[in-house]
């Protein structure tokens, strides 16, 4: 049950409670479920509910996928299409800014689409992306695709993040959205190594040609598995402001920015910092990057039980935990085994502190799920584009260790301010 508390001061650390580090296609226009849907919404907490939420996982899991998969084929794709690797790395961009501005834009205009419509359309526009890719004879065509992509993947989060709760009903809120979010660790953990082993056995098209396959395969399970899900009702530019307006919103987006600038600082250039200044093999790089993903996975499916306690404490501690893992590895990451294990507990503790950035603003705005995950998806996308920009500059003007160091205290500055605001604000508690 969850008890709205807006922002008042106190000096006791609050009793709080995901993602997901981010337009649209068009969907049917609701009617009632029991005449749209095909399928009738499950009873709170029943076993088709917990089915649901593994459905939407998987979505997560096959759009986090398709998020990374370039990252491992770069060098291929500006040899395919005769474009240099600098503006092949636009397929990593492209997609963060369109997610950015399709959020909110998704978010006003959806108002009177049932969720489970949008989230087979969406995955339907996913797999189309990665359809395109895989049969694109020029990079221009490329960029459009991933442009696509990228406004999909802002439409989905904004839609997916609080769909946990109206799946399982309120008690088991916090566990449906952090099984959401291992889906998210699951697409890590199969998307950045997949794309080197892929690629190197059957090309970079016939890797995209896979994940449109993949992405077919999710959208048939959910067409099976999805009830119907009711928008909120509630899509309007005042609902945004009305987020952003909101003290404990604010603390929680401004927390929420800096840890992402300080982690995709240090993950955007995890790939040189293995290999270069650990000195270990691309074969071993491939095996930490899986590790580093189940151990994102255990952390979400580990969170749910401690922002049972306090969201905004839970964060603070986690946060301190990374950055105290990031500057280890700028001291120490010379030592392979050693780097190896800051590695994984990197990704189990990032596991936690990813989905309570949005577990915080939508317990700050209770009232408004979808707005609060449209502001959040927003927020975090133009954090990410600016660490990795970050760690560009950089590691052009320093080395390795200094852009690690750097990560490290700028995640310990989000540490900071959410002690910080812990001492202000209080949010909706979680039964």
């Amino acid at each position: 049950m969850i008890e709205n508390a807006e922002a008042t001061p106190t000096h006791h650390a609050p009793q709080v409670r995901v993602v997901t580090a981010s337009s649209c296609a068009a969907a049917v226009p609701t009617q009632p479920a029991a005449v749209r849907a095909p399928a009738t919404a499950a009873e709170p907490g029943s076993r088709r509910g917990w089915a649901s939420v593994g459905a939407v996982a998987l979505g997560a899991f096959v759009v986090v996928m398709t998020e990374t998969l370039p990252v491992g084929l770069l060098p291929q794709i500006a040899d395919g299409l005769n474009v240099s690797l600098g503006l092949a790395g636009l397929m990593v961009l492209v997609p963060g800014f369109s997610a950015a501005v399709s959020a909110p834009l998704f978010f006003l205009g959806s108002g009177r689409f049932n969720r489970r419509s949008a989230i087979l359309v969406l995955g339907l526009t996913v797999l189309v992306s990665n359809a395109v890719v895989a049969m694109a004879p020029t990079f221009v065509l490329v960029l459009i695709a991933r442009m696509l992509f990228g406004a999909t993947l802002g439409a989905f989060w904004t839609v997916v993040s609080p769909v946990g709760p109206k799946l399982v009903g309120p008690a088991g809120g916090t566990r449906a959205i952090t099984i959401i979010a291992a889906g998210i660790s699951g697409g890590t953990v199969v998307g950045l190594p997949a794309g080197q082993f892929l690629g190197d056995l059957v090309g970079w098209r016939l890797t995209f040609a896979t994940a449109a396959a993949a992405t077919l395969i999710v959208v048939v399970v959910q067409t099976v598995l999805l009830p119907g899900i009711p928008p909120d009702g509630r899509t309007h530019l005042r609902d945004l402001v009305g987020v952003v307006t909101r003290r404990a919103a604010r603390f929680g987006m401004a927390a929420g920015a800096v840890v992402f600038i300080g982690q995709f600082t240090a993950w955007t250039y995890i790939t040189p910092f293995l290999m270069d200044h650990t000195h270990l093999s691309s074969g071993m790089v491939s095996l930490l990057y899986v590790v580093y993903g189940c151990g994102g996975i255990v952390g979400s499916l580990v969170a749910g039980s401690l922002f049972k306690r306090g969201v905004i404490g839970s964060f603070a501690r986690s946060a301190t935990v990374v950055a105290a893992l990031l500057i280890g590895l700028a001291n120490a990451g010379t030592i392979p085994w050693l780097a190896g294990l800051l590695l994984a507990l990197w990704g189990l503790v990032w596991g936690v502190v990813n989905p309570g950035t949005l577990v915080w603003l939508l317990d700050a705005a209770p009232e408004t799920p979808e707005a609060a995950s449209a502001v959040n998806v927003t927020n975090l996308q133009v954090a990410l584009a600016a660490g990795s920009g970050l760690g560009a500059i950089l590691v052009s003007s320093t080395t390795l260790q200094t852009v690690f160091l750097t990560a490290g205290f700028t995640v310990l500055a989000a540490a900071v301010l959410a002690t910080v605001a812990a001492r202000f604000i209080t949010l909706a508690r979680r039964e």
